[in-house]
């Protein structure tokens, strides 16, 4: 009897520790309002049973971010990554499958992180181009301000990748969360400022008419193609008094 005891305690201590294995990739979307991030945190293990990590925000484009400090303690998980001001705390599940718990960077907010068979893709294969590849101008009048705004669509093997620039606020390189073109309908959604941009290309290829929606809030955006030469030189500071990026 002592000796099946035994062997018990023993295996259920080894599923302890194997539960307790939090190495791979994880990944949670942080919600604010009507912005969204996509988050990947890869977690990978020391010789000396300690963890290393590093943070992709996937929606801004930011991978690699370090993690200055993680440890995991009776099934709870601290994180610090001073390169964003951010910390995390969260409760691994019993079953080493999720990570409920609260991101705090100048606010607290849930976040839920789940194992990840596959990372999130963040390089891409570039295919041929298509028709409306190439860089979109339009200036969205918010009432205030005058604010140009460039597209920047790239088809690769996975699809249709976007970036948007805010000439007039100096944000660049924006990743576009999707990129979706059904016929002459273009939708482009930007969960990281929460905004998106719903259009009908032109027969002509030569506009894309629409509108731009953030934070519940629409304005007609009419975008044509660009070359990217002097028509995107920047404005004087003083017409850059309001915020889209």
């Amino acid at each position: 009897m002592k000796r099946v005891l035994i062997c018990a305690v023993l295996f259920s201590a080894a599923s302890i520790a194997h539960a307790q294995n939090i190495a791979g990739d994880w990944q949670g979307t942080l919600k604010a309002g009507a912005a969204e991030l996509r988050l990947v945190l890869h977690i990978a293990k020391n010789d000396d049973g300690s963890y290393k990590a590093t943070l992709d925000s996937v929606d801004q484009g930011a991978n690699g971010i370090p993690v200055t400090s993680i440890s995991l303690k009776d099934s709870k998980l601290n994180l610090t990554i001073d390169a964003v001001h951010g910390t995390y705390e969260g409760k691994l599940s019993a079953d080493a499958s999720k990570i409920e718990g609260t991101w705090t960077q100048n606010q607290p907010l849930p976040l839920t992180l789940t194992r990840s068979a596959a990372a999130v893709k963040t390089e891409h294969k570039p295919a041929k181009p298509s028709d409306i590849d190439g860089a979109w101008l339009g200036t969205i009048d918010t009432g205030a301000a005058k604010l140009r705004v460039v597209f920047h669509i790239t088809n690769f093997e996975d699809g249709l990748l976007a970036t948007l620039d805010s000439l007039d606020q100096g944000a660049n390189g924006i990743p576009a969360t999707s990129v979706a073109r059904d016929g002459a309908k273009l939708k482009v959604e930007v969960k990281s400022i929460g905004g998106v941009f719903e259009g009908k290309i032109s027969a002509d290829l030569s506009t894309i008419e629409g509108t731009w929606t953030q934070m519940g809030t629409s304005f007609p955006l009419a975008l044509k193609r660009t070359k990217e030469s002097g028509e995107l030189e920047r404005l004087p500071p003083s017409v850059q008094s309001s915020r889209i990026a």
